[in-house]
């Protein structure tokens, strides 16, 4: 089992385990919810323009992976489309929660990965976030992210998953000019989450 996949099946893939966590009551969506979520504007990078056809056809080649299901609801003439990511590699909450985050936003630090995921899974802090990282880095039957090299221009090492194949770790990423405001807002975001965790922490410990 040695999926390598194109980067639309990696979008729709993302966008229906998204949705199956953060929306369960609109869940399996409709071709055009499909496609109206995986041309979100919002928690995507990059952002793109998927036309009906080439989500449907992309349905299509993921279904004969066995890596979604067409459902047909009884009494309506509207199908509806569902992922097996979980299952085929028995992915838990957290799991799924960062998976789905890289898969939606590339590659990222551990202070990204854990702010961009908490709408998923609450983490209880950058350590546990690390600790499922490690643990997707050594996935059987085959290893679904990986901790990059850290570049010149960046303070942290990134992490991306690995659904479209292996990562060459000899090439340089592209070196930002300068922090865009929404990554250093996001650090803060995430350095602020930290230090309220600790600070229950110390809390708790003179209750």
């Amino acid at each position: 089992m040695d999926f390598i996949l194109e980067p639309i099946e990696v979008r729709v893939l993302a966008s229906l385990l998204e949705k199956e966590i953060t929306t369960p009551e609109y869940y399996p969506l409709t071709l055009n919810a499909l496609v109206n979520a995986c041309n979100q504007k919002s928690n995507r990078d990059p952002v793109v323009a998927y036309e009906e056809d080439e989500v449907y056809a992309t349905l299509g080649c993921l279904r004969e992976r066995g890596l979604s299901l067409t459902i047909v609801p009884s009494g309506s003439r509207v199908n509806k489309y569902a992922h097996r990511l979980s299952d085929v590699f028995n992915l838990g909450r957290r799991e799924s929660a960062i998976l789905c985050t890289l898969m939606l936003r590339g590659p990222q630090t551990l202070g990204e990965i854990h702010t961009r995921s908490e709408r998923m899974h609450t983490f209880s802090g950058l350590a546990e976030v690390e600790a499922v990282l490690e643990r997707l880095s050594v996935f059987e039957p085959q290893p679904l992210a990986v901790k990059l090299p850290r570049q010149p221009g960046w303070k942290e090492p990134r992490y991306t998953h690995l659904l479209s194949g292996e990562i060459d770790m000899a090439a340089p990423e592209a070196q930002p000019e300068a922090p865009r405001r929404e990554d250093r807002l996001t650090a803060l975001e995430a350095e602020v989450a930290e230090l309220k965790r600790q600070f229950a922490d110390f809390r708790r410990q003179f209750e």
